[in-house]
């Protein structure tokens, strides 16, 4: 206490330490929230050059490859015999183009992650959000949403396309036929899981040119080394493979593929998925045990 002019003045009281802060909590779909990481990775994806030009390279691709193919068997169906007549699928024909714009979903599906390894924008990925499987997550809804998105309307617009290219020799296909729109549905399908396979894969490898490599042999290599086994074994095995399961999809006719040797077409496909997420699960086992 002290005395200023006779006035006793009370001794200043010591510092009292200031009341902890209450916790704020964190708002539902706020940043680290799913909802958050969904739109994050909706803007990375959408925002990237290399996805715009795979998709514009996946519809260019299925569509022009489709009406090459069907503008062919059109021009030389004169030429053709009675058998090739009979087996002859309009659909398949037109879906042709399918076989290279999988390869352009493929890369973008590796491309989906590959590219924050290539430049080390992982590492402020994971550090926003910690839970590293919601990340990889909200990466494969938001890759298989565009994908599927793409390969539909790919799909559609190469079948349309390619029946106008048969002009009025060969036979046509309508959507009412019987498996024809089952047909051109499951080949923008087939795109999207081959995507997610590819970014299950990128996920597993961190690198793009390996990721891709390795998608490639998976898709054409892997089929070549069946067709040099004895014909017992490639009838056991190749209703297994991707492209197998993609032509099977894509035909509406028996007498296109080995029917004997392939699944139905959706069995087929629900093997391509299991494909896709077996290469996702190995990917996030090892996102959540390694080092960005």
């Amino acid at each position: 206490m002290t005395t200023t002019g006779g006035v006793r003045s009370p001794a200043p009281d010591p510092v009292a330490p200031a009341p902890p802060r209450p916790a704020v909590p964190e708002p539902p779909g706020g940043a680290a929230g799913f909802g958050g990481v969904l739109r994050s990775e909706w803007t990375k994806l959408r925002t990237v050059r290399s996805t715009t030009w795979s998709v514009v390279a996946t519809v260019v691709l299925t569509v022009g490859i489709g009406m090459l193919a069907t503008g062919m068997a059109a021009s030389h169906w004169s030429h053709r015999s009675l058998i090739d007549r009979l087996t002859f699928d309009p659909t398949s024909r037109s879906l042709t183009g399918l076989l290279f714009g999988q390869l352009a979903v493929g890369v973008l599906g590796v491309l989906a992650i590959s590219a924050e390894y290539g430049t080390g924008t992982i590492r402020a990925t994971l550090a926003a959000v910690p839970h590293r499987h919601r990340v990889l997550a909200a990466k494969a809804v938001v890759f298989a949403a565009l994908a599927a998105a793409v390969g539909e309307v790919a799909s559609f617009i190469a079948f349309f396309t390619g029946q106008a290219m048969l002009g009025s020799g060969p036979p046509h296909a309508a959507l009412g036929q019987p498996g024809v729109l089952r047909a051109v549905v499951g080949g923008g399908v087939y795109l999207a899981l081959l995507g997610l396979l590819a970014l299950g894969i990128a996920t597993v490898v961190r690198h793009t040119a390996g990721a891709i490599s390795a998608f490639v042999g998976v898709l054409f290599v892997l089929p070549l080394i069946v067709q040099a086994l004895p014909t017992s074994v490639q009838d056991a095995v190749d209703r297994y493979l991707p492209a197998f399961i993609g032509a099977v999809t894509t035909a509406t006719r028996p007498g296109a593929h080995r029917v004997f040797a392939a699944f139905p077409t959706w069995a087929g496909l629900g093997v391509l998925a299991g494909y896709a997420l077996a290469a996702l699960a190995v990917g996030a086992w090892l996102l959540q045990r390694r080092d960005a």
